[in-house]
């Protein structure tokens, strides 16, 4: 029977981390497994949990949102050690990837019972980053800006606190000249984002790559070029669904090593967590991590 170390992100969600964690942990118990609970005080304390729980040959079970599942998965990528995910925060956009089930008893037979299978994972280096490694996407340009919005909203929550920091963003935003360089080769667009997407997801359920997968070895990297602001809202509305991507203003390529410039400083983001400023580079890194799900 397994044996389990949950760290759990005390504030995911409006600080149901450990609510989402209860069920789950109670049908694991009954079950059989061992399950022993941390609680992280920052993303560096929940990573340091982590590592030592796998060094002991237990799974980890990183309960909360992308930040935590990116940073833990990140911090166990090239071990062997087993991760878990039990979905507790605004996003939860590599659990949906992932397609994990939302409730307790479905996801506590994935836990039990599932195989545990390989995933890529984006290794993320820029100067103030030289290092740091996620599950989910880098984005540059006004989805980032949008995404420290959400994490600042204190009302909206979920899908509704990215949308609004999108608004927000949108609204002051001035179209930035980007230098894209896939695998060796550049590309030149002037627009509103570059996204590196290891996931399909982002932004709360926002199909931002409709066709990028978690264990093929590559990227997705979605460009939405210049466009009247009219009609960057309608290409928002059709991230729920991946229209989008059927638009001459959105551009699709894909490979191992994409790194994003600017001709001004321009926010970047990866899972929600990591802020700067470009430049930036990511890198796949094959196979690296091993899930349940």
């Amino acid at each position: 029977m397994r044996q389990f170390t949950a760290v759990v992100n005390p504030t995911a969600g409006g600080s149901t981390g450990a609510a989402a964690l209860l069920p789950v942990a109670r049908l694991l118990r009954e079950a059989g497994a061992g399950l022993e609970t941390e609680y992280s005080r920052s993303l560096a304390h929940a990573q340091e949990l982590a590592l030592r729980a796998g060094e002991r040959g237990r799974v980890v079970l990183a309960v909360g949102g992308d930040g935590i599942a990116g940073g833990i998965g990140g911090a166990l990528s090239g071990t062997d050690t087993v991760l878990g995910l039990v979905p507790a925060g605004r996003g939860n956009d590599f659990a949906r990837a992932l397609r994990l089930p939302t409730a307790a008893a479905d996801l506590t037979r994935v836990l039990l019972h599932h195989e545990p299978r390989r995933v890529d994972t984006i290794e993320v280096e820029s100067a103030v980053h030289p290092r740091t490694v996620v599950l989910g996407s880098v984005y540059a340009g006004v989805d980032a800006l949008a995404n420290q919005h959400a994490n600042q909203a204190r009302v909206l929550r979920g899908a509704a606190s990215y949308y609004a920091g999108g608004l927000r963003a949108v609204t002051g935003w001035r179209p930035v000249s980007y230098r894209v360089t896939v695998d060796g080769e550049e590309h030149f667009h002037r627009g509103y984002t570059v996204v590196a997407a290891n996931s399909a997801y982002y932004g709360s359920g926002r199909i931002i790559a409709p066709l990028a997968l978690t264990d093929d070895g590559l990227l997705d990297v979605v460009m939405i070029r210049q466009a009247p602001r009219r009609l960057f809202f309608t290409l928002m509305n059709e991230l729920k669904t991946g229209a989008h991507v059927a638009r001459p203003e959105v551009v699709v390529l894909r490979g191992r090593e994409i790194r994003i410039e600017a001709d001004r400083p321009v926010p970047y983001g990866a899972d929600g967590e990591v802020e700067a400023t470009l430049p930036v580079t990511a890198r796949v890194r094959p196979g690296d991590l091993s899930m349940l799900f």
